[in-house]
């Protein structure tokens, strides 16, 4: 469970400035929908099962951050830092992916359909066959490099 709760985490967050400093705490299942949390820095936080639905996450560190079944549709990750994240059966359904950094993040059973991911660095990126890429692809079928152009 979170370390706080949602009102816990929105006084912090208005006391913190332009780029609060989240690193490392347990915010799993904590509702977060529509938050905006832009450049903050949430490196090696625990965020599963967290709704993150539509939440403001442009140019966040979120290096080695553990997303598992997070809810993420429609939220904006333009240029976030995703290096090493754990997606895996994360719902980013329409997420906004365009140049963030997801070099050896896991995406095992996620959802992107939809996604925009153009710009994204996608090199050593791993997914399975329960991975369904922005046009509905599933797994091999798709390949993550091509969804950056």
């Amino acid at each position: 469970m979170a370390e706080i709760n949602r009102k816990e985490l929105v006084l912090a967050l208005i006391g913190a400035g332009t780029a609060p400093r989240l690193a490392g705490l347990d915010l799993s299942a904590l509702d977060m929908m529509r938050l905006d949390l832009e450049g903050a820095n949430l490196r090696g936080a625990k965020l599963d099962a967290a709704n993150l639905r539509e939440a403001i996450l442009r140019t966040t560190n979120m290096t080695g951050v553990s997303l598992t079944v997070a809810q993420l549709p429609y939220s904006d990750l333009n240029a976030a830092t995703l290096v090493q994240a754990n997606m895996t059966g994360a719902n980013l359904t329409g997420a906004r992916l365009t140049n963030a950094n997801m070099q050896a993040a896991t995406l095992n059973g996620a959802n992107l359909t939809g996604a925009n991911m153009k710009g994204a660095n996608v090199n050593q990126l791993k997914f399975d066959e329960n991975t369904t890429w922005p046009d509905g692809k599933k797994g091999s079928q798709g390949n993550p490099a091509s969804y950056t152009l």
